[in-house]
């Protein structure tokens, strides 16, 4: 993982409260199925991103499910989309 995605990983576990980060939490895993997120996790996690990066997401952006399937994705799309 590089830098970004480990800290998209921890932004996750501290927006989602979970008490640590996920064994085999990896770039690419699903974390829908992994962490069993669900619509209000994503807009847990849709508003940490925006308050750290100065991201916002529209709630009808047919993106956003893939974007929010895993760290890379995330990641991915937080450096083509973060305010400098």
């Amino acid at each position: 993982m590089d830098a970004l995605e480990l800290e998209i990983k921890d932004l996750i576990v501290e927006a989602l409260m979970l008490d640590d980060a996920p064994t085999g939490l990896e770039p690419d895993t699903d974390l829908f199925a992994t962490l069993g997120l669900d619509s209000v996790d994503a807009l847990e996690l849709a508003m940490a991103v925006r308050r750290k990066y100065g991201i916002e997401f529209a709630a009808d952006d047919d993106q956003n499910k893939a974007v929010f399937t895993s760290i890379r994705n995330l990641a991915t799309f937080v450096r083509t989309h973060a305010q400098a």
